[in-house]
């Protein structure tokens, strides 16, 4: 049975993207049925539509800190689309417990880090101020600990001498793209 596969986003959703187009040509075993962002202008939703993606927003400027009430409204428009799998891809909001509970097993996140190191934001600042030698990205099931998941797939990025933030990020970025559509199309056969 095809696998179905609803993508969380916050951004311009490049993760999406590289995913979206995986399964479209075969090489993931899936099919997108959402994609849903958090931001009612985020970029990426309209990459999603050109893709003939269905889209959704949930605006969580509209809860007013109820993390519990936006998770349930994310939730429904889930269960709307009725996926299999769901996949963070740049998705910048912290679950509840109760949410992720959910979806035990079933959700996946790239985060741009070797975890367990920096877990979190400022990845690249970190580990540029760590006097890391490397850097890269993970992809993990997602638990009720902040990137604390089983990873599931990593790739190392070199850390040059004059790397800022943002051209580590650029790179490790190119490398989330190769990395979580390799990951998610091993999930999906499992």
């Amino acid at each position: 049975m095809t696998k179905r596969v609803a993508i969380l986003i916050s951004g311009g959703g490049s993760n999406m993207v590289t995913l979206v187009e995986a399964m479209h040509s075969g090489r993931i075993e899936a099919i997108p049925v959402l994609v849903l962002s958090n931001i009612p202008d985020a970029g990426g939703l309209a990459k999603a539509e050109a893709l003939g993606v269905p889209t959704a927003v949930v605006d969580h400027t509209g809860f007013k800190g109820d993390r519990e009430a936006f998770d349930a409204a994310v939730h429904a428009a889930l269960q709307e689309a009725d996926p299999d799998i769901v996949c963070l891809a740049g998705f910048m909001r912290i679950l509840t417990p109760d949410f992720i509970s959910k979806w035990d097993g079933r959700m996946l996140n790239i985060h741009p880090s070797l975890l367990p190191k920096y877990r979190g934001l400022h990845t690249h600042q970190r580990a540029i101020e760590a006097g890391d030698k490397v850097a890269g990205c993970s992809v993990h099931l997602v638990t009720s600990e902040l990137d604390a998941g089983p990873v599931l797939g990593q790739t190392e990025v070199e850390i040059r001498d004059n790397d800022t933030p943002d051209t580590l990020a650029a790179r490790v970025l190119t490398e989330e793209h190769r990395l979580y559509p390799r990951v998610l199309a091993d999930f999906v056969r499992q």
